[in-house]
């Protein structure tokens, strides 16, 4: 062996007598290091350092962590090994298939290995891998055996002809990413048959009944009260038995699977109960199964199921929620094959199943499902090459459809699973669109109401008969706010804090010593010259001194000695210490006279009043109107606290908020000239002119450092002042800079302002609230208003008696590429919550196609047009594109060096807004990204290019990074 002689030096460590030569996979991020070192084996670490386990070696004068890949008996390097440092651990946690899959997903989505081996292995945790492991698996012979009676069983107990599948040859399956041309060339099931490489199945095979089945199985893997027969509801879908008949016979079927809607008797969905009953014919099937959701309140719900078909202690569910000791306890479970069923969040994607024979994935198109970890791998496209690998069968499931889904049958790769028109009609909800002809003709004003007359029917109808949801697009309160005048958008006109002491402004004697006295007085939080000057980051609840308030009374131009870096904070204290005059009776408020006695202004001025409450909403005391009959039009109104008084009819839509003056009106006399100040420098505090120091050049020279914020302004309940949404300062002084108006009004209303106005309306009835902040997993089936924002909305026990789905312009209206199917998706899944028949509301255009869609119950029609577009437009899945994201200059660089496979198209770069659209704020923040597409089956070219150009960088030190992401779900 070259580089390991038989003879050591003195010194130098004894090599293993068997295989000396460790290849490991270091762990590194460099794109240039991605592949195996050879180490050399001491004889001391011989028996440990077997293949999968964890290692320590010295690679470029440090140590790092390293996996052993494989054991050789030589190596290509002519010089002398490093020895390994240690074994950190024997146990071999990297699965050859594991390694194998690691392997291919770097490729595929152009990373490294190290990346994705840091998503497929937790990290160790000694305690619980010293545990005393539980019994093995059950021996091959006797699965064997197992799996025989099973397909015996089968042929026993189902009725009708063969069914196509798979045997499980990696070789022979068609990959995800083949061409529709090459999937035709394979064959595929027959008529009502489910898609796989093995015979293709008789016409007529498929039995939509449920007196077919699989045998009887060992009493230790079946719960109590499940039947013998399968595929229960299964049943319900012409394909279903076929499909369960092919997992119960070890083959390996692909499939699209558009589960019912409705929660049926026993009070929860019913899709868990069909994705325990396909585990268990893949169990009985004699091999294992991965169950893939995207949150934690699916992976609860998915157990259940599991406990209820398997039984207890036949399956580990791997949550981020679990601590690292007990997650890493039951993941060495399933290394070790103790269970061989896993349910999970994304992270239990590289489970190491033994004998993997079923991929399961729920609702593919929930953005949860993509990584945020680079390489950024999707758990679909990772399932569906794990699948391939394994020759196992694979289940894409879900109420909606996306277009990969769409785009798997359409290419043969995987055959629908779809129910009946008959039973779709039996189990949906009733869909009714807000604003069609007929509605109109009965309210006018249902056009532009944010809750019509419709909606409030369907609440109060039912409300009668259980809890009713209500499902707003935004969180928050008032997360959007506007003029109330011209409909300008809201922004903070304040400056944040310049980092560090000021710099100089040249041209007035003095100046600097007075700006740098003010620079020291403000981040003390005292000033001998003005007592009045706060320190800038002066919290909501803080309340000024009486010296302070009696200061702000003064002129807007008068003199102090504190130079022009405290007047520059002067804006912020004014806005934080909350001064102001009362409020005046009779001003107008939205439309309609405000009387004083709480509100918006109010509480901008002195912050929430003592004993004040949040009204509407469920466990606060004094929350809700005692007057019954208040709320007489059908719309949500943005009226303010106030004593119970008959209010006056507001406008229809989202109303106007009053905010009032918070400082006195600056004459015409109080500047210099008799000139009145303009809304920008309103804003910014009144400054003045002069070249005495105190304000002209010295002061619009520190401006001049210090943009303005320009983030969005919201509001965080109806006792707040409005607030910046980038900076988090109060904008207690904004004014429009277009019209110079302080009042504003909503754009947007939020999930709590909603459950706000409805408590009113509802006096009686208790409002539950669930969000990002909050999440409920489950309601009772008491009467209830459920207000939850998409993707959040808890489980009904026995379903929602009806459902009003809010804003839908809000979610057509998104710059996103999948508004629409990402639109159809949230309302589908809020749907299929709801009882059987009953009402759903939904205010959008009824003749949009995502709407008509969701009147018909009719995702598979829709995701087909919404392939067929994309093709049209060159967009993903009909091609394959990447994306580059850095600083302007690493991206150029990069784009420049790539050897782009033929018909690769350059698109970009174009700047990069920042989070939620906030614009750089210094130099190193901003960044461009440029767009490469290509045709489908070029996408290996592209990742190896991509990967390439990568690893160039890396060699070179290049110190700007620059993000390779393969098919974004946030493309456009």
């Amino acid at each position: 062996m070259a580089g390991a002689g038989s003879t050591a030096a003195k010194g130098a460590p004894v090599p293993a007598a068997e295989l000396p030569v460790a290849r490991v996979l270091v762990d590194t991020p460099l794109a240039h290091l991605d592949r195996p070192f050879d180490y050399l084996v001491p004889e001391a670490m011989a028996e440990d350092a077997v293949p999968g386990c964890r290692v320590r070696i010295r690679f470029a004068g440090k140590l790092v962590d390293g996996f052993v890949l494989e054991r050789a008996a030589s190596t290509e390097h002519e010089g002398r090994l490093t020895p390994l440092e240690r074994v950190v651990s024997p146990e071999p946690v990297l699965t050859p298939q594991i390694a194998a899959l690691c392997r291919a997903v770097a490729d595929r989505y152009a990373g490294t290995m190290a990346d994705v081996l840091r998503l497929a292995i937790p990290p160790r945790h000694a305690k619980a891998e010293a545990e005393r492991a539980a019994p093995g698996p059950t021996p091959p012979a006797r699965r064997a055996e197992s799996r025989s009676a099973a397909a015996a069983a089968v042929e026993r107990g189902v009725p009708g002809g063969s069914v196509a599948g798979s045997q499980g040859q990696a070789e022979t399956e068609a990959t995800p990413e083949g061409s529709a041309e090459e999937a035709e060339s394979r064959s595929v099931a027959g008529p009502g048959g489910v898609a796989g490489s093995g015979e293709a199945g008789e016409p007529g095979g498929v039995v939509a009944g449920s007196g077919g089945g699989v045998g009887e199985q060992d009493d230790g893997s079946r719960a109590a009260g499940v039947t013998d027969g399968l595929p229960g509801l299964w049943a319900e879908y012409p394909a279903g038995p076929a499909f369960i008949s092919a997992l119960a016979e070890g083959k390996a079927p692909r499939a699209i699977w558009n589960a019912l809607p409705g929660i049926r008797e026993h009070g929860a969905p019913t899709w868990p109960e069909g994705i325990a009953l396909a585990v268990l014919a893949a169990v009985r099937g004699g091999r294992g199964a991965l169950v893939v959701v995207p949150d934690g309140k699916d992976v609860t719900l998915v157990d259940a199921a599991l406990r209820r078909v398997l039984g207890e202690g036949t399956h580990v569910a791997l949550t981020a929620g679990l601590g690292p000791a007990e997650r890493y306890r039951r993941w060495l479970k399933v290394l070790r094959g103790e269970v061989r069923v896993v349910v999970g969040t994304r992270a239990a994607t590289f489970a190491p199943v033994h004998d993997l024979g079923l991929a399961v994935i729920w609702d593919d198109g929930d953005d949860l499902h993509a990584e945020r970890l680079a390489p950024y791998p999707h758990t679909r496209e990772v399932l569906a090459l794990r699948a391939h690998q394994t020759g196992a069968a694979m289940l894409v499931a879900g109420h909606a459809r996306t277009a990969e889904a769409t785009r798997l049958v359409a290419t043969g790769w995987a055959h629908p699973i779809g129910p009946a028109r008959e039973t779709v009609r039996a189990f949906a909800p009733r869909v009714r669109p807000a604003g069609d002809d007929v509605e109109l003709a009965r309210d006018p004003a249902a056009r532009a109401a944010r809750l019509p007359s419709i909606a409030w029917a369907a609440l109060r109808h039912g409300l009668e008969h259980g809890p009713v949801l209500i499902q707003v697009p935004r969180r928050g309160y008032l997360p959007a706010l506007a003029c109330q005048v011209c409909r300008t958008p809201a922004r903070c006109t304040q400056s944040p804090p310049l980092a560090g002491p000021p710099a100089p402004v040249p041209g007035a004697p003095g100046r600097r010593r007075r700006t740098e006295a003010a620079a020291r007085s403000s981040a003390t939080g005292s000033s001998a010259a003005d007592p009045a000057v706060r320190p800038p980051m002066a919290g909501p609840g803080d309340r000024p001194s009486v010296a302070g308030r009696a200061a702000r009374t003064a002129p807007v131009g008068r003199a102090e000695s504190a130079g022009p870096e405290a007047r520059r904070y002067e804006a912020d204290a004014d806005a934080l210490g909350r001064i102001g005059g009362p409020a005046r009776p009779g001003a107008p408020y939205g439309g309609a006279a405000y009387h004083g006695g709480g509100g918006l202004s109010e509480a901008s001025r002195g912050g929430v009043f003592p004993g004040a409450r949040s009204p509407g909403v469920a466990g606060e005391e004094g929350g809700r109107s005692p007057s019954s009959g208040r709320w007489t039009t059908p719309t949500l109104s943005m009226e303010p606290p106030m004593p119970p008084v008959e209010p006056p009819a507001l406008p229809v839509g989202p109303a106007a908020l009053s905010m009032e003056p918070l400082m006195p009106p600056v004459e015409p006399s109080a500047r210099p000239g008799g000139s009145a100040a303009s809304p920008v420098e309103s804003a910014r505090g009144g400054e003045g002119s002069g070249d005495d120091g105190r304000g002209g050049g010295s002061h619009e020279g520190l401006w001049a450092q210090a943009p303005l914020c320009g983030g969005p302004l919201a509001l965080r309940s109806g006792h707040a002042a409005p607030y910046c949404r980038w900076c988090g300062r109060i904008a207690g002084m904004w004014r429009c800079q277009a019209c110079g108006s302080n009042r504003m009004r909503a754009v947007v209303i939020g999930a709590r302002r909603t459950a706000e106005e409805l408590g009113r309306a509802f006096p009686s009835v208790p409002v539950r609230t669930s969000g990002r902040d909050s999440v409920l997993a489950t309601v009772g089936s008491s009467r209830a208003l459920v207000v939850a924002t998409p993707g959040a909305e808890p489980v009904p026990d026995g379903g929602y008696a009806a459902a009003v789905l809010l804003d839908g312009w809000a979610m057509l209206g998104r710059p996103d590429l999948r508004a629409a199917e990402e639109t159809l998706r949230r309302w589908m899944n809020a749907a299929a919550m709801l009882r059987p028949g009953a009402e759903l509301i939904v205010l959008a255009d009824s003749s949009l196609p995502v709407v008509q869609a969701l009147l018909r119950w009719d995702p598979v029609t829709h995701a087909e047009r919404e392939l067929a577009e994309r093709a049209a437009l060159g967009f993903p899945p009909a091609v394959r594109m990447a994306t580059l994201t850095g600083p302007p200059a690493a991206v150029r660089e990069m784009a420049t060096g790539l050897g782009l496979p033929k018909g690769a198209q350059i698109l970009g770069p174009v700047p990069v807004e920042g989070p939620r659209g906030r614009p750089p704020q210094t130099p190193a923040e901003v960044e461009e990204r440029l767009m490469v597409r290509v045709p489908r089956g070029a996408e290996a070219a592209l990742a190896k290019a991509l990967k390439g150009a990568a690893g160039v960088r890396a060699a070179r030190k290049a110190p700007d990074l620059v993000r390779v992401c393969m098919d974004p779900m946030d493309l456009v």
